[in-house]
């Protein structure tokens, strides 16, 4: 139950068992176009789509280096880890980063962008995480935020690596120039690939740049790549494109509605039944994440052997805090192929955890409270 990488399925698993194949031959072109036309359904987009061969955090720095010239004023909301992560990246381009402070557990509003705006006309992009997964908090504004980037005539950046097929997100009518994601999370992959769209602006944006940051992140190669030969600009990872590629296929046989709702009833479980442990849930009500839930420990429970034991003892693993929420919270994924069962499971396991360590939980009332939200 970590907030990544997630389990992955027995038929993504197998998938990775084919054997190796030229990837500048036709076999690998049918391959890559399979791929592109799964993740042009799960990014909900008519434009460009890419998988690289590198991590989530690759996959961000593929965004920012390729539309961020020195000097360029990037306007990113920061209220958690990975939106601290994001931001030196503009900075290590020269780019220079307008701040906007969020206390943590909490989303950035839609006002706190259009004040940044209208101080500072000139940005060239809004950067920001929308589902930040150090805190478990999603910013609920992201269509609105869109929209007004869209009106400025400035980019939007969106990492979307923990929640993409998790919850709702529509790069083209949202107006996303550039969205990530990542494969190990709600898409039921391993982990070593980003995932990537990219708009028209985008690219307009890219060709008009000075200079040339990146050589292997060459967003402008990879659409040349694929336009010309459907091919990658260097060797991709190939069994993790064909875990990819069965991962997608999975997603539309259920359906992206349904995957979607299924993730949003197993995060509505895990909450009722921590909040009826009388645990208390770090983000605030209306931008809670429904991949990831950020629980903060009762007074007297130590992090360390509160994990150790769900692990050793119930054979459930969730994650730590990060940053200044190190020791202070525990998070649990609720992504890709979670299941009533393994929600309840989860519950049960903490709330038997934490009887052991001196908390007391009603277990019963706990696990009848998680059982109810799918009833």
């Amino acid at each position: 139950m970590l907030p990544g990488p997630t389990n992955v399925p027995d038929r993504v698993l197998e998938a990775m068992r084919r054997p190796m194949i030229n990837h500048r031959g036709p076999e690998f072109h049918r391959l890559h176009e399979s791929i592109v036309e799964g993740l042009r359904y799960v990014f909900q987009t008519k434009g460009d789509v890419y998988a690289l061969t590198c991590s989530g955090t690759g996959g961000v720095e593929a965004a920012i280096f390729n539309v961020v010239d020195p000097g360029d004023k990037v306007i990113m909301p920061v209220g958690g880890v990975f939106a601290e992560r994001m931001a030196e990246e503009v900075k290590s381009v020269g780019g220079g980063v307008i701040e906007i402070p969020v206390e943590w557990g909490r989303a950035v509003r839609v006002e706190q962008v259009k004040e940044a705006l209208d101080s500072h006309p000139d940005a060239k992009a809004v950067a920001l995480v929308y589902n930040e997964t150090s805190t478990g908090v999603t910013a609920r504004g992201l269509k609105e935020i869109g929209e007004l980037a869209y009106k400025r005539g400035v980019l939007l950046i969106v990492d979307a690596i923990s929640i993409l097929g998790g919850d709702e997100l529509k790069v083209d009518d949202w107006h996303i120039d550039i969205c990530v994601a990542g494969s190990q999370k709600c898409l039921a992959c391993p982990p070593g690939l980003a995932l990537i769209s990219v708009s028209e602006r985008a690219w307009e944006a890219m060709k008009a740049r000075r200079t040339r940051q990146s050589f292997y992140f060459d967003l402008l190669a990879c659409k040349r790549f694929y336009e010309e030969r459907r091919e990658t600009p260097f060797t991709p990872a190939i069994p993790l494109y064909y875990a990819l590629d069965e991962a997608l296929k999975m997603l539309r046989e259920e359906g992206l509605e349904r995957r979607i709702e299924r993730h949003r009833l197993c995060a509505s479980a895990l909450y009722r039944g921590f909040e009826r442990m009388g645990l208390k849930l770090f983000a605030e009500p209306e931008s809670r994440s429904n991949t990831v839930i950020a629980v903060e420990y009762p007074e007297g429970v130590d992090d360390t052997k509160f994990r150790s034991t769900l692990r050793d003892e119930y054979g459930v693993h969730v994650a730590g805090g990060m940053g200044k929420l190190r020791g202070r919270v525990f998070r649990v994924g609720s992504m890709g192929v979670v299941s009533k069962d393994d929600v309840v499971y989860t519950v049960e396991a903490v709330a038997n955890t934490l009887n052991k360590l001196g908390f007391k939980v009603p277990v019963a009332e706990v696990i009848a409270e998680a059982k109810g939200v799918f009833s």
